[in-house]
């Protein structure tokens, strides 16, 4: 029994999943909150670049 525990303990398998789970949602937070801030945020510089583009391939 006591040896079962101490095995458990010292298992690290479970952690590095964890990790990469942890990892993963502050990448995935990272990009909403870029995506997301309209007004300085990337997703309103990238509207402004292709409205850009495309007022110049319009008359074109």
């Amino acid at each position: 029994m006591n040896m079962s525990i101490r095995k458990f303990l010292t298992e690290e398998d479970g952690v590095t999943a964890l990790e990469y789970g942890v990892l993963a949602a502050i990448v995935a937070v990272i990009i909403v909150a870029v995506f997301t801030n309209s007004s300085t945020g990337l997703g309103s510089i990238l509207t402004s670049l292709l409205s850009k583009v495309s007022a110049a391939v319009t008359p074109a």
